[in-house]
């Protein structure tokens, strides 16, 4: 019979694997060629008859612009990528910064300023090579006139406690900022700029990964103005000011997908978390799982979540519902955390710790184990990437005098699973493709 230890063991090689294949180094390499200067991307051949720019930002920037220099060798004019502290790689022909995230600071913005020269006066023979992923938002801050960066950092911090999905804070993002909402690409214009993204956004929409840069904005000031009511902030006078000014048609709205501005402008998806699923799938197939992908879209509370993923475990162990143990179920996507307490943690930690506690009340026949793991490996806040548990950690939890409960109620889920041995550390994996659930059934 399969033992809880075996079961976390497979666990690891299933994200280990689902790391691997969305590596950007994979997915640059599927998507672009460069032969006798001919850029060959999305079933067309561009010639590079001018200066080539690469420019990026994103947790997965830096690891993206190494592969980029790969490929283009000797073609790339100049350059500058933006990443995440401590993210950093060495590069040869293009800058690398490190800023901060998910609150941007100064860094970011004096980068994305050198990155605004480093775009003007460019032609129309000159192509950008465009490097996306997700943090970019934060990375790449330009504050729109009357914002200064305290108040837009302020009321990122608002957003993210109140519990703010990725597309309502970066809906708000668009409309303080002067680069997001497609407006790089009117900065590059009128240069070709071929965007290269990897998704961190339910869905793929275009104009919120990274809060678009070079994608037409599908959103309004009077969306980003809701967002801000319905979550019942007290943004910087300045912030309210803008979005209701915007709102009222007095100030001029991002570049919509009419414009012709983005005739020149290739948007291309080149990983999203299907990626992570279908490589985490094959290989718990390999290792001799039953497999159900529940989707790639979950979102919600991810306390709730935990509870369902619980609920799932306890029928395949019972009744062999929804498939027959061993079992292997998968989920991506992107929860949600409303912040109660003052702890640390972050959605895939303290989904770990509530599915600990959901089963703890019920011994099952079959050992099992459950797995959340953030791609980019941050997990809110702190150095770990997620938490894999097991029925039995509540019970070493006990052992060293600890509630989980109250840990729970805290958001402090960091401290108990490191306490339990039940954190997952990767380091920066230098990609970002939202996070991974895994629920293994023996």
């Amino acid at each position: 019979m399969t033992t809880v230890p075996q079961l976390r063991q497979s666990a690891r090689k299933i994200w280990e694997a689902a790391l691997h294949a969305a590596s950007p180094s994979a997915c640059l390499h599927r998507a672009i060629k460069v032969t006798n200067r001919i850029l060959s991307v999305n079933g067309r051949d561009i010639p590079l008859n001018g200066r080539v720019i690469v420019v990026g930002a994103g947790k997965a920037a830096a690891r993206m612009a190494q592969v980029t220099e790969e490929i283009f060798g000797d073609a790339i004019s100049d350059g500058l990528v933006v990443t995440k502290h401590d993210h950093g790689l060495p590069l040869g022909r293009i800058r690398l910064v490190e800023a901060g995230h998910p609150i941007p600071d100064l860094t970011g913005v004096q980068a994305v300023h050198d990155m605004r020269e480093l775009l003007s006066s460019l032609s129309a023979n000159d192509i950008v090579i465009c490097l996306i992923s997700g943090g970019g938002s934060a990375l790449w801050p330009s504050p729109a006139d009357g914002i200064t960066l305290a108040e837009k950092q302020e009321v990122t911090h608002m957003l993210l406690r109140a519990g703010a999905t990725i597309q309502e804070l970066n809906g708000v993002r668009k409309h303080l900022s002067s680069v997001k909402g497609g407006q790089l690409a009117r900065w590059a214009a009128p240069a070709r700029v071929v965007s290269l993204i990897m998704s961190d956004v339910i869905g793929d929409p275009l104009d919120f990964i990274a809060s678009g840069p070079t994608a037409p904005d599908t959103t309004s000031f009077d969306e980003a103005l809701a967002t801000i009511e319905k979550y019942g902030i007290s943004p910087p006078h300045a912030v309210l000011h803008r979005l209701r000014e915007g709102a009222a048609c007095r100030i001029p709205e991002n570049p919509k997908p009419e414009d012709p501005l983005f005739k020149r402008v290739d948007n291309l998806i080149i990983a999203n978390n299907r990626l992570l699923v279908d490589a985490a799938n094959a290989k718990a197939m390999e290792l001799g799982f039953q497999t159900l992908i529940l989707g790639t879209e979950l979102e919600g509370e991810a306390r709730e979540i935990a509870r369902m993923f619980s609920a799932i475990a306890k029928e395949v162990a019972l009744s062999g519902n929804p498939l027959k143990a061993p079992a292997c179920v998968l989920a991506a996507g992107e929860t949600t955390v409303a912040v109660r307490g003052d702890g640390l943690g972050g959605r895939n930690q303290e989904m770990a710790l509530a599915w600990a506690i959901a089963m703890s009340a019920r011994a099952l026949p079959v050992p099992c184990c459950f797995a959340s793991v953030a791609s980019d490996g941050t997990d809110g806040p702190t150095n770990a990437a997620g938490g894999l548990v097991d029925p039995a950690t509540c019970r070493r939890a006990a052992e060293l005098g600890l509630k989980p409960q109250e840990f729970l109620q805290q958001n402090n889920s960091f401290p108990f699973l490191d306490a339990t041995g039940d954190l997952i550390v990767t380091g920066p994996t230098q990609t970002n493709l939202m996070d991974l659930q895994i629920l293994l059934v023996g």
